[in-house]
């Protein structure tokens, strides 16, 4: 609803998306709404972002995701 800000893709083809960044002096689309990280399995026939669930204690109210990266160990 609010778009997605940025990518990253595994090479296993799942990928996470990170969404609802606002930006000081922009009117964003749904103000109360949080940021959000999807994933989606790019390798089924047709992909869908599910919203991944994010743990209690964390401050989700202010969260404004601005990129995202993962690190494969």
């Amino acid at each position: 609803e609010t778009g997605s800000e940025d990518i990253d893709i595994l090479p296993n083809g799942l990928a996470f998306v990170s969404s609802g960044l606002k930006y000081p002096g922009i009117k964003p689309p749904a103000p109360d709404k949080p940021g959000e990280i999807f994933l989606m399995d790019l390798n089924e026939d047709n992909p869908r972002a599910v919203e991944l669930r994010i743990s209690r204690g964390f401050d989700l109210a202010s969260f404004n995701p601005h990129g995202i990266s993962t690190y494969i160990d």
